[in-house]
């Protein structure tokens, strides 16, 4: 049921608003569909305002990152997504910290301007009005003694959460650069790899599990892939996104998730390199981008532990 409601959600924002526009349709119904259940962790009024500044910033920062010298990318590719962070993530294990990372990254790989960018504005206060009422409507009676501006002040540098939004931050702001500065084929496969491995919570220095899961499951999923779309009937093929997704949901266990999530990717990567180059590039994606994050995660640990964090070292 709920891939055939993603289907009509999706498909109806984008025939209104345009094909360019339906990542930020899918970053709305992936949003709509959290935000039922987790809320920000303060006052419904505060919730509401750091919403409309969250879906600004998922609008305007990755078609700014499009046209900015590559000096400024990795500044403002760290505020924004710190920022998000921040005002949406207060508890990660809840999950907004996923979910807001896939929005933000999804939409830095699919930059729009001009008259489309004005048309993913509206789309943008479309999402929030929907999303703004299921907000108020599931969670107005919670945390009402806690408003936003308090949660800032009472934050510390020290905190696990603040330390795991830091380095989420900086990693993805830095792979996000890298992919844009070096010209990556959808560098956003890139940073989905590298946030996959810096979402992890409880914050923890070392990566090496969740990276060889990241890699098994990637292979196995392009594999599969490769081999069911050269025997399904041409006709079918297009079926292969929402099957991914439909298996998706009955997936557990994060290897399994992340060869599932490989459907999707691969069915919209196949019609523009053709579905061998579509699998090896999501191969050499995922490589660069957990690698990465690997080695990100023990040296920012590193650091942490020597300058904030001294109880770290003994982990």
């Amino acid at each position: 049921m709920i891939v055939a409601f993603a289907i009509v959600f999706i498909s109806l924002l984008s025939g209104v608003f345009g094909a360019d526009n339906t990542p930020m349709a899918v970053a709305l119904f992936c949003m709509m569909l959290g935000i039922r259940f987790v809320n920000f962790e303060y006052c419904i009024g505060d919730s509401l305002m750091t919403l409309a500044a969250v879906l600004a910033i998922l609008v305007l920062a990755p078609s700014a990152a499009a046209v900015l010298p590559q000096i400024f990318l990795i500044p403002l590719h760290f505020a924004a997504f710190f920022a998000v962070l921040y005002m949406t993530t207060q508890r990660p294990e809840m999950g907004n910290g996923g979910l807001y990372s896939f929005a933000y990254i999804y939409l830095t790989g699919n930059p729009v301007a001009g008259e489309a960018l004005v048309r993913r504005g509206l789309l943008a206060l479309v999402g929030y009005l929907i999303c703004g009422a299921i907000l108020f409507a599931k969670h107005r009676d919670q945390h009402k003694a806690t408003r936003f501006h308090k949660v800032v002040r009472k934050a510390k540098l020290s905190e696990p959460v603040v330390l795991w939004q830091l380095r989420m931050a900086l990693g993805v702001s830095l792979v996000l650069t890298a992919g844009q500065v070096f010209g990556v084929e959808r560098f956003m496969w890139m940073g989905f790899a590298c946030a996959s491995l810096l979402s992890e919570y409880p914050y923890r220095g070392n990566t090496f599990t969740r990276f060889w899961q990241r890699i098994v499951g990637a292979v196995a999923g392009s594999g599969v892939f490769f081999v069911i779309y050269l025997i399904t009937p041409e006709a079918l093929r297009p079926l292969m996104g929402p099957l991914g997704g439909l298996c998706l949901g009955f997936c557990t266990d994060y290897r399994y998730k992340t060869a599932m999530n490989c459907f999707g990717a691969l069915m919209l990567g196949t019609g523009i390199y053709g579905l061998k180059g579509a699998v090896i590039l999501r191969i050499e994606d995922t490589l660069l981008g957990v690698t990465f994050g690997l080695i990100f995660a023990a040296i920012f640990h590193q650091l942490a532990a020597v300058r904030l964090l001294p109880e770290l070292q003994n982990e």
